[in-house]
């Protein structure tokens, strides 16, 4: 009788435990709602002037981050994003560069080299910009959400997050025994 209320108590947890799966980037539900799910980056890109106002998930490689009066500029390699809102890493995936303004202070040593950012940003008009000796048309976005990821190498692990494992165990020799482990990790 105990070992089934073992069992029990052992598929409850796991079953609790499934739910943790998920990216640690959280968007606020306010945004949820805003961001336009078939607006993609290649779009943007193309036609900046034509998606302003509208919202859209973008993530990608902080190249250079520049203090101004009106706020804070930041210049981003876009990556796509992987199931988890996640920045991947490879960078010949890029479709481009945009610009990312934040109204508030952020201080650029937050942005060490490699730092991956995934945001919420609002599509304004182009910025006309120079990518070493080329003229380029960076499509700038108004930040309404950042998510600034730990470190790019963790990131790069699809399977990595929660887990959970059942290990059981039994013995024989004249006595009934048994064991049941859980694994829960992080």
């Amino acid at each position: 009788m105990k070992l089934n209320s073992v069992i029990w108590c052992v598929v409850f947890i796991l079953g609790s435990a499934g739910g943790c799966a998920s990216s640690p980037m959280e968007i606020p539900e306010t945004l949820q709602n805003q961001i336009d799910p078939a607006l993609t980056f290649s779009q943007v890109i193309q036609h900046p002037g034509s998606y302003q106002g509208k919202m859209l998930l973008l993530g990608g490689e902080v190249l250079s981050v520049k203090r101004l009066k009106e706020g804070t500029r930041l210049e981003v390699l876009q990556l796509p994003l992987d199931e988890y809102q996640r920045p991947l890493v490879t960078r010949t995936d890029s479709q481009g560069r945009f610009i990312a303004m934040e109204k508030a202070f952020l201080d650029p040593a937050m942005f060490p080299p490699d730092t991956l950012i995934t945001i919420v940003g609002e599509v304004t008009e182009s910025i006309a910009g120079k990518l070493d000796e080329m003229d380029y048309q960076f499509p700038a976005v108004v930040i309404k959400d950042l998510y600034v990821w730990k470190h790019p190498f963790l990131t790069q692990q699809s399977n990595s997050g929660p887990w959970h494992s059942i290990f059981g165990g039994g013995s024989t020799g004249g006595r009934v025994g048994g064991g049941v482990g859980v694994g829960i990790g992080f």
